[in-house]
């Protein structure tokens, strides 16, 4: 999806990946959602945007008059963001794939469902969640599918939220706790999105950086000089982020007395 040139103002743009707001295996909710809060009003005054890059909520399912409860400080302060003028843009990940209106309405953010290409500043960007791109396997881009299927989403918004919410938290859970293990990556160079960017290039020359999450690992990978990908961690463990400053990218880790 190619988008429109995109002029940085001389400020900061971030990004940020995989918080899983919500998530039940978090020990200290309130501390983490703290930590993600603190962390959008530190960049306030020298950000021109944000990129949410997927899974920032564990779990979200927008019926027609009712969202699910929590994470009030966090909305807040995108609100605010917003309302100084960042530009918000959320990407639809596979764990907060149920994201329609509800957000973009009321704090002013753009939802993005799949990726984008688009010039940002100096520099082409190809921006992915990572969800959705290379070689999938044939059970998961089932799921996927089913999951975005609007006659199955009719279906599952009959359901009363009293059980549906429940039972989604359980599944998201026992998909896999992030919270066991620090995801590594010992060669970049055999991480299948690395290899999606590598052959991507061939067919577009232009862009500059790939930029992912999904992984919970932090890569920054050079193909070759003018050409990197980025895949951004997460905030269960590496607490990363990007900025870019018109010239050149940066992957940066966010301490709590910061």
């Amino acid at each position: 999806m190619q988008q429109p040139e995109n002029r940085n103002t001389g400020k900061n743009v971030y990004f940020i990946s995989d918080l899983h707001l919500g998530a039940t295996y978090l020990q200290h909710p309130r501390e983490y959602e703290n930590r993600v809060v603190n962390f959008l009003e530190s960049i306030a005054d020298n950000a021109a945007e944000l990129y949410l890059m997927g899974d920032i909520l564990d779990y979200w399912y927008e019926y027609r008059t009712v969202v699910p409860r929590g994470h009030i400080r966090f909305f807040g302060t995108l609100a605010r963001l917003a309302d100084r003028g960042v530009k918000i843009h959320w990407f639809i990940g596979n764990h907060d794939i149920w994201l329609f209106d509800y957000l973009s309405t009321e704090i002013g953010l753009e939802i993005v469902d799949g990726w984008q290409i688009k010039t940002i500043g100096n520099h082409k960007f190809f921006l992915s969640h990572g969800d959705g791109v290379g070689k999938l396997p044939v059970s998961f881009r089932i799921l996927r599918a089913t999951f975005r299927n609007r006659f199955c989403q009719k279906l599952y918004s009959a359901i009363h939220p009293r059980w549906t919410i429940p039972f989604a938290l359980r599944w998201s859970n026992s998909s896999r706790d992030f919270s066991a293990e620090i995801p590594v990556c010992n060669n970049p160079g055999q991480e299948p999105l690395v290899k999606f960017a590598e052959s991507y290039l061939e067919t577009d020359p232009d862009i500059n950086y790939f930029i992912f999450g999904h992984r919970h690992i932090v890569i920054d990978h050079h193909i070759r000089p003018g050409h990197e990908v980025i895949i951004l961690g997460d905030w269960i463990h590496h607490f990363s982020y990007a900025v870019y400053n018109g010239k050149n990218i940066e992957i940066c880790r966010f301490c709590a007395n910061q």
